[in-house]
């Protein structure tokens, strides 16, 4: 059941933004893997970039790596939980709405700074329960990932 590959107008970048240390962790890993999938299967819809940006849990300044007019959507546990569709559908919503960048925002051990939380348009969770912040990584690249091949009619999503 995909949600339109048809081409889109604008272009889009999509930033995981993670904090904690974790550049050599496998779960940094395996979310870069999944970003890059992002990146080649989304070209034809207009996604220009998926990137993991791992920042010191010292100094989580999330906001200081989101680009200009960009949608930040924190990952936190008290946020909405969305189907992978659903996520799909947010994402077509940015490309047809000309959103330049998707800021992905997950917090390191002790969750996401205030002025994320603060600064998003939209908050969601990846079930009720708590994750640690580096599986959080991976598994929100798996699911952009998952969210553009359901835009592309890809067969990797079986609904």
């Amino acid at each position: 059941m995909g949600l339109g590959a048809e081409a889109s107008r604008s272009i889009l970048k999509i930033l995981l933004l993670a904090g904690g240390r974790g550049p050599g962790a496998p779960e940094s890993t395996m979310a870069r893997d999944y970003l890059a999938r992002a990146a080649a299967a989304g070209r034809r819809i207009g996604v220009k970039e998926a990137a993991l940006v791992e920042i010191d849990e010292r100094r989580l300044d999330h906001l200081r790596y989101v680009p200009k007019g960009a949608l930040i959507i924190a990952c936190d546990e008290r946020g909405e939980d969305l189907s992978s569709q659903e996520l799909a559908l947010r994402i077509r919503k940015a490309l047809d709405g000309g959103v330049p960048a998707l800021a992905f925002a997950i917090g390191a051990a002790d969750g996401l700074p205030e002025a994320v939380r603060a600064a998003a348009g939209q908050t969601i969770a990846f079930g009720r329960a708590t994750w640690p912040h580096m599986l959080v990584r991976a598994m929100a690249a798996e699911q952009i990932y998952r969210a553009v091949t359901i835009l592309t009619d890809h067969p990797y999503h079986r609904a």
